[in-house]
């Protein structure tokens, strides 16, 4: 047969050898194969495996024969590979046991991936009971525990340990200002498991005294789990650990220095060389063992809230571990959270604060705007965004420092509107609207990004254009009109700053993205308090006073902090006395009135009518189960709605439970999805 031009020639000899050598290959498997299952383990035959498979339904150890070659490496929490459903899994080895509940005969472990036990039993117990809460699957919750694997990283050993720091008694002397601190210290010294909440005070060296905590812990012989919201956090107490202990006591456990050095550090605290662990959320599943202390700090953050199934919350994980191994808890921060308050009205957790007189010379925090002494010094501090009193205390504080003013929006002029009717600025094109981008730049339509130079009121024609919500960049550029002779510099976007010096300057951040003042700013400045309260949200005022106590906590002790704002508001009268405990006491009250969380348990389902309908079906509900909605998905896909479940707190275990059985049997079933979310952070 002679090839066309557009078909190569065959090469029927190198074709034949090809599949020869292929056929022995299959062969001498086969052989292998077969000699393997033939050569069992005399010493627990019996490995039991958890699969690495997103599926409900198979969500149990599974019981496989351990062959001879693999006796020694396949201990309890290696990888493995195994033989399921006609293809090759990953799993990790949970167990070993002499004998199996199974009657027939097992299948072999098919390969050893790697020896080293990166999956703790502690931590396996976690991942369980983790998924058990939030009606997931520990798969899941494995995903987030151990990291991929590294192998040119697993053959390197981990360095030892250096030796232990003596404790000399100074963790009581950094933290003497806080009276019942000193209960906390002694029995963690001596090995047990104290539980505290602690309001933390204005300018307060925080990552110096939780590193004073885990030295204490470190010295005891024990191990410390820090996790906090961001990289910039995970830095300064890296760094305060480090001036405190030494180099070689802990390791950071986060994405940014890349997979090979996170696996090397979590290899380190696996094989027992390093006890103290430094890092964000998925910290909390850090392998340390004599595990004596885990702390989360400003657990109100929404970076503490996993994006991923179950979706689990950082403060819910490591409150169920220390319960698990004994260790003692510290739920830290400015603010305090409706679920940290809950802790303390439960008598889970004690209090650590500051005494009154204490707060009061650390800061005095004042309101502007609205109240009579404003109005009578400044007749248009009510209508004005900056009243006279704002430069008054930047003038103050640049006398003696660094300056931070926080306004809550990026940008420039993000909403125009017609300085005549105030009706708002819409693009001709899409109708979307308008925005400034800069001090010279024409308006600019947010959708689609059409200029509108010659822009006209569709209403009443006039030409003019206010602006009624203001970013940071206008904000810096106002104040740097006002103060030529100051350095202004903005924190916010992808353009966040981590640290300043002591030198006078004008910092204008957004809420998270405040710079550290060497020394502490001598002056905070709140602007536009109005628009963190009026949002949307169950959290609105909790989570303002949460961002208003992070930037005035950045002061210096006798430093000056000044809001913007309505002087009745709630949430700016327990700014003013520092008062966050009795805020989140009162939002406590209000949220067990109206049956919100944490007085009850609350789930929502996302998914399709039909999906929703199926799982309602098949979950066996507590009787006092309230089904609200269904409702369209919020930011889902066109079709899906959302039903949401609410159950008294008592009852939180029998719904997750209720909702997990169901999720298995619909997978099972190999049934549409449906998302579901336990305590999300917004209903």
């Amino acid at each position: 047969m002679t090839p066309t031009p557009d078909e190569p020639a065959l090469d029927l000899p190198g074709l034949v050898r090809d599949r020869a050598a292929e056929g022995r290959v299959k062969a001498a498997a086969t052989r292998a194969r077969k000699a393997t299952e033939a050569e069992i383990a005399e010493v627990d035959p019996v490995a039991r495996v958890v699969l690495e498979l997103p599926l409900a339904h198979l969500d149990r150890p599974f019981d496989y024969a351990v062959p001879v070659a693999m006796a020694n490496g396949a201990v309890p929490g290696a990888r493995v590979k195994v033989r399921f459903g006609g293809q090759d899994v990953d799993g990790f080895v949970v167990a070993r046991s002499a004998a199996s509940e199974h009657e027939g005969r097992l299948a072999p472990l098919r390969r050893l991936v790697s020896p080293e036990p990166v999956l703790s039993p502690a931590v396996a117990a976690l991942c369980e009971q983790v998924a058990r809460r939030y009606a997931g699957v520990s798969a899941d919750v494995r995903r987030l525990a151990v990291p991929p694997r590294h192998a040119t990283t697993e053959k390197a050993p981990s360095p030892p340990e250096p030796p232990l720091p003596t404790d000399g008694g100074w963790c009581e002397e950094a933290w003497a200002a806080y009276p019942a601190a000193s209960a906390f210290i002694a029995h963690l010294r001596n090995g047990q498991a104290p539980r505290a909440v602690w309001g933390t005070g204005p300018g307060e060296d925080w990552p110096a005294l939780l590193a004073h905590l885990a030295a204490v812990a470190l010295a005891a012989g024990r191990g410390t789990i820090l996790c906090l919201p961001d990289h910039r956090d995970v830095a300064r107490v890296d760094a305060a650990l480090t001036e405190l202990l030494g180099d070689g006591h802990h390791v950071t456990l986060q994405a940014e220095p890349g997979p090979a050095a996170r696996y090397r550090d979590f290899l380190a605290v696996s094989r027992g060389t390093r006890r103290i662990v430094v890092g964000t959320r998925s910290a909390a599943f850090a392998p340390v063992r004599d595990l004596g202390l885990v702390v989360v700090w400003d657990d109100g953050d929404e970076l503490h809230a996993e994006p991923r199934a179950p979706y689990p919350h950082t403060r819910e994980v490591l409150l169920l571990r220390s319960e698990l191994e004994g260790a003692a808890a510290l739920v830290g921060g400015f603010a305090r959270t409706v679920e940290a308050d809950q802790l303390l009205r439960a008598g889970w957790a004690h209090e650590i604060a500051l005494p009154r007189d204490a707060v009061r010379d650390r800061v005095l925090v004042g309101i502007t705007g609205a109240s009579d002494h404003a109005l009578a010094r400044d007749p248009f501090a009510s209508t004005a965004r900056m009243p006279r009193e704002v430069f008054d205390a930047i003038r103050w504080g640049l006398e003696r420092g660094p300056v931070l003013v926080q306004t809550p929006r990026v940008g420039y002029a993000l909403k125009l509107a017609c300085e005549r009717c105030r009706t708002p600025a819409r693009c001709s094109a899409c109708s979307g609207p308008l925005e400034l981008t800069g001090p010279t730049s024409p308006p600019r339509c947010r959708w689609c990004a059409t200029e509108a130079p010659d822009w006209s009121c569709a209403e009443c024609g006039a030409t003019g254009l206010r602006a009624p919500v203001l970013g940071d960049a206008r904000t810096a550029d106002e104040l740097g009109r006002t103060f030529p002779s100051v350095p202004v510099i903005a924190s916010s976007g992808d353009r966040i700053r981590a640290s300043v010096d002591a030198r006078a300057r004008i910092v204008v951040a957004t809420p998270g993205a405040e710079p550290v003042a060497e020394g502490g700013y001598a002056v905070v400045v709140l602007l536009d308090t109005w628009w963190a309260l009026g949002r949307d949200s169950m959290r609105a005022q909790e989570e303002a006073l949460r961002r208003w106590c992070n930037a005035v906590g950045l002061v210096r002790p006798g430093g000056r902090a000044l809001a913007v704002g309505d002087p009745a508001l709630a949430a700016l009268q327990a700014l003013v006395r520092w008062d966050p405990a009795g805020f989140a006491t009162r939002e406590a009250e209000d949220r067990w009135a109206a049956r919100l969380p944490p007085a009850a348990r609350v789930a929502t389902l996302t998914g399709t009518p039909g999906a929703l309908d199926d799982l309602q079906a098949l979950a066996a509900l507590p009787e006092a189960t309230d089904v609200l909605g269904p409702v369209p998905a919020p930011g889902g896909d066109e079709g899906e709605e959302r039903l949401v479940l609410r159950v008294p707190r008592t009852l939180g275990a029998e719904l997750a439970h209720a909702l997990a059985e169901a999720q298995r049997l619909r997978s099972a079933r190999k049934l549409e999805p449906v998302r579901v979310q336990l305590d999300p952070l917004e209903i």
